[in-house]
């Protein structure tokens, strides 16, 4: 597969998380608005580097989460506990990293909006 053919690919499979997942979709949209602010508050080039890796990590996560599921619902269609603990196992992944991002958000946002505003 050349290369052009590859990244077509990838985006398809992008498109059609982002169609399919409304996780995916608030996380885009909090993305936006995140970037929107980081710019707002003038990041410095670190701040940015950080901020681009947790957000395009939770994208990702996000997308091997929906890939996971997909797979567990094409290989068992019917209710299943190991099938479930799988697609448990894997949102809960996704949690982790959210509460981390989350965290790291608290660590850049907050000095910055209390020097705003303080």
């Amino acid at each position: 597969m050349n290369e052009l053919r590859s990244f077509q690919v990838a985006l398809r499979g992008i498109l059609a998380a982002t169609r399919s997942e409304k996780h995916m979709k608030f996380h885009l949209v909090a993305a936006v608005f995140t970037l929107a602010a980081a710019l707002l508050l003038k990041f410095s080039q670190i701040e940015w580097i950080i901020l681009i890796v947790v957000i395009t990590g939770m994208l990702a996560l996000e997308m091997i989460n929906t890939a996971l599921e997909t797979l567990v619902d094409l290989v068992e269609p019917n209710w299943n506990e190991k099938a479930g603990k799988v697609k448990d196992i894997a949102a809960g992944a996704c949690l982790v990293y959210a509460c981390g991002a989350a965290v790291i958000g608290c660590i850049l946002y907050i000095p910055k909006l209390l020097a705003l505003f303080g």
